[in-house]
């Protein structure tokens, strides 16, 4: 199977790219287009996978690109997009044209070639607050930051093809996800690498809510046993450990693993305001379990506690700590 991965230059879509190789899927990986010729994390991915896969530099924005690279395949899994809550705060057109627009344009693409599977990467931020926990797929939508408000419509949209057209579309809706190659913008890693550069005082935002955190290769996992089932079109699922931890204790628990002590101060530039903060995340994924057979392998605190020390490990590299500005508020 020829399969396009869209953000495959991503945190995320690079651990996939690597992973569906290792498969056996003939991969064509969709990448950012920059004068640089990067492709992300893709310069360094593994060696048993470097040379193995296609590149396709392009902009998820522009339709025509999002067809040509698209033909040929025979399913899409569309990850691209920008996920950082504080920047889209300040810069939110930028993600109703990437978040929205660049989805549309995976769909009508999909639906013109005749794609046989179109995975769409949703998140748990869709939800907000949970009002009832574990939080199952029939839980409200809530859009309390713009980020989350374009990844509602993205999802919608999503389904409104699979409702019209008959797209063959299933909407996979990972929670936290976290591991090597995560960027600085996201929890876990700010915490680390602060540790890491000889922090004693941990600046962080609000450490009272609650994350349902997901080992990348578990997310992976996920996406892989929706593309290898013909189960799911039309539907929700959820990829999430069912675990719940808040923000202060995984600090701790990061604090255990590196062996050192740690106090926690609040940076206010770092405080989501008060309405926009999500309070509560924890999944119910016994869909995914019923669905595809999937159940993380990190799961629980013993779980939590293993995905953090190889994250640990990978970004305590000195090569990789290097790429890290920890004693910057990274949006």
């Amino acid at each position: 199977m020829r399969v396009l991965v869209t953000g495959a230059d991503g945190f995320i879509g690079s651990h996939l790219t690597e992973t569906l190789v290792r498969h056996g899927f003939q991969v064509r990986a969709f990448v950012h287009y920059n004068s640089f010729n990067s492709w992300g994390w893709l310069d360094s991915c593994a060696p048993d996978v470097a040379g193995q896969f296609e590149v396709f530099c392009g902009d998820i924005r522009d339709p025509h690109g999002v067809k040509e690279a698209m033909k040929g395949c025979d399913a899409v899994l569309h990850l691209a997009a920008l996920i950082a809550i504080p920047y889209s705060y300040h810069s939110p057109d930028t993600y109703v044209d990437t978040n929205i627009k660049g989805t549309l344009n995976v769909l009508q693409a999909a639906r013109e070639l005749g794609v046989s599977r179109v995975i769409h990467t949703s998140t748990s931020e869709v939800y907000g607050t949970a009002r009832f926990v574990p939080i199952t797929e029939d839980h409200p939508l809530q859009g309390q930051s713009p980020y989350s408000a374009t990844k509602i419509a993205a999802d919608q949209l999503a389904y409104s093809f699979y409702a019209s057209f008959g797209l063959p579309v299933v909407v996979a809706r990972p929670f936290n996800t976290y591991g090597p190659r995560q960027s600085a913008r996201a929890v876990i890693p700010t915490i680390i690498t602060q540790i890491a550069n000889g922090k004693r005082q941990i600046k962080l935002g609000a450490v009272s809510p609650t994350r349902d955190f997901n080992f990348v290769q578990d997310t992976v996992a996920g996406f892989i046993a929706i593309l290898n089932s013909a189960q799911g079109l039309g539907e929700v699922v959820n990829i999430g450990s069912n675990f719940e931890i808040s923000i202060g204790d995984t600090a701790n628990l990061i604090a255990e693993v590196m062996g050192r002590e740690i106090a926690i101060t609040t940076d206010e530039a770092r405080l989501r305001p008060e309405n926009s903060e999500v309070e509560r995340l924890w999944a119910d994924n016994s869909k995914a379990k019923q669905l595809f057979a999937w159940e993380p392998a990190y799961a629980g605190r013993d779980g939590f506690r293993r995905g953090l020390q190889e994250t640990v490990a990978w970004m305590t590299q000195p090569a990789n700590l290097g790429g890290y500005k920890a004693d910057i508020y990274n949006l």
